[in-house]
């Protein structure tokens, strides 16, 4: 294990217990698993501690396990450019339980939060102003949970007749669909095919 990130971990261990579950090292990046109740405590200690200064917050991502009693994973990514060295922090959460918010370690959470919840459904206590980013006004459910349908529920069209768009619920028109194969790939023979059959032989 990288020298720096091992005394990283260990003195985030001492200097707030009971917040780290897990650490492991591997691809040159240290990756701890923290108590969710303590993630803001965590993110100061690595932003603030002289030996770690994880100043930039790069990306906070989501990652669903729906057969976990926990099922989703909320991961930090942090960068210290002092040490030039990665960190990735993660919290275990359910559907019912906010985490903390990070913005008051890094104003540059909002908008990772903000998606999060969105594409997630994960609510962060504490958030100066937790709406959906990505989806429209009124979408129903989060669409990177494993459990949200393919085709969603809501379609959206432009009604020309109406003028406006329109928001209907998902139709299946057909259980299956047949394909009759008229395509320049799978299709009938179509005139000019024996010239690259014949210099195919050649």
């Amino acid at each position: 294990m990288d020298d720096q990130l091992q005394t990283v971990a260990k003195t985030l261990a001492d200097a707030v217990p009971g917040a780290v579950l897990e650490s492991s090292f591997e691809l040159d990046e240290l990756t701890v698993a923290v108590d969710s109740t303590h993630i803001v405590e965590t993110l100061q200690f690595l932003r603030d501690d002289p030996a770690a200064q994880f100043v930039s917050i790069i990306d906070i991502s989501g990652v669903d396990y729906p057969q976990r009693e926990k099922r989703f994973d909320i991961v930090y990514h942090l960068l210290s450019p002092k040490l030039n060295r990665r960190i990735r922090v993660k919290v275990a959460t359910d559907e019912d339980t906010p985490v903390m918010s990070a913005t008051a370690v890094y104003p540059g959470a909002d908008w990772y939060e903000r998606e999060v919840y969105d594409l997630f459904g994960v609510v962060f206590e504490g958030h100066p102003d937790l709406r959906r980013l990505l989806t429209d006004y009124g979408f129903d459910g989060h669409p990177l949970r494993k459990d949200f349908p393919m085709t969603g529920f809501v379609e959206v069209r432009y009604d020309d007749a109406e003028k406006r768009v329109r928001y209907e619920p998902v139709r299946l028109n057909q259980e299956f669909r047949r394909f009759d194969f008229l395509s320049p790939w799978e299709g009938p023979p179509l005139p000019g095919d024996e010239k690259a059959k014949d210099e195919g032989r050649r």
